[in-house]
């Protein structure tokens, strides 16, 4: 099941590592990809029962899996920007959470790799309460930095000036893969480092819903530039982690030719 997860994830890296010309063969498309990808039962599935726990947190909400000790999906409702809460730059543990189910320390990962948030402290400024929550190590998984500062910026970027023009759902999560290469902090962290995160955003209602779909690859090769290249569709998504995610039936099937734009003017602060 995880070698099936990591061969699309290396194929989806390796297609976006250069870009195309004339003398090079065509790309395989990331449907193209998924196609040949069958259902992978989601990671909850293979745990024990009592090993996923849900942390409601002010503003979202984390599945946390005890053996990983890290978060395997993340949903929020980002409200409209109306406040300017400062961001809290202190990364903690939560007292919460049993030790065993979380990370061992709070401290910086290093080897190029940042604290990377599932939900950004950006769309919770309308709480300090909330900004603080998403510094807690339950909302934090190592994120290579161009990646983290790249494309997963930018779908943030998107949420952040679209969060003020419509009512939004987002919806995330891991793909954890068999590559033990960068690994690097499982001795000191307890985490292995996911080799992929998705993201669904979800605007509008009734015959005017629409979502856009990613699997960004955690690698410093994602940057914003090739965002674009890790859009896929709803039901992709739904296939390759076996989530079922609450958008309409017709909107599920699409994938983007191109990530939502930026409006312009948006303040993206």
């Amino acid at each position: 099941m995880y070698y099936l997860v990591l061969s699309f994830i290396v194929l989806i890296v390796t297609s976006c590592s250069q870009l195309p010309h004339a003398a090079q063969v065509a790309r395989p498309t990331t449907y193209e990809l998924l196609a040949k990808t069958p259902k992978v039962p989601k990671a909850s599935k293979a745990l024990k029962p009592g090993k996923l726990i849900k942390l409601d947190y002010e503003g979202f909400t984390v599945w946390l899996d005890c053996n990983r000790r890290g978060a395997v999906k993340f949903q929020y409702n980002p409200q409209r920007d109306t406040g300017s809460a400062p961001r809290n730059d202190r990364f903690f543990l939560d007292p919460n959470v049993p030790k065993e189910c979380q990370q061992k320390t709070a401290k910086a990962y290093g080897q190029n790799y940042d604290r990377g948030h599932q939900v950004p402290a950006n769309h919770l400024d309308f709480s300090a309460t909330a900004i603080k929550a998403s510094n807690t190590m339950t909302n934090i998984l190592p994120q290579a930095a161009n990646m983290n500062r790249g494309a997963w910026l930018l779908t943030e970027e998107i949420i952040e000036c679209y969060r003020d023009i419509d009512e939004l759902l987002v919806i995330g999560g891991v793909i954890w893969g068999e590559n033990t290469v960068d690994d690097y902090f499982v001795e000191s962290h307890g985490v292995a480092t996911p080799d992929a995160f998705w993201k669904v955003v979800v605007r509008g209602v009734g015959q005017d819903e629409q979502a856009i779909a990613w699997i960004v690859p955690n690698t410093q090769e994602a940057t914003k530039s090739n965002l674009d290249d890790y859009l896929v569709s709803v039901e992709q998504i739904e296939r390759l982690t076996g989530e079922k995610i609450p958008v309409a039936a017709y909107a599920k099937h699409d994938k983007l030719a191109q990530s939502w734009m930026i409006p312009k003017g948006c303040n993206k602060s």
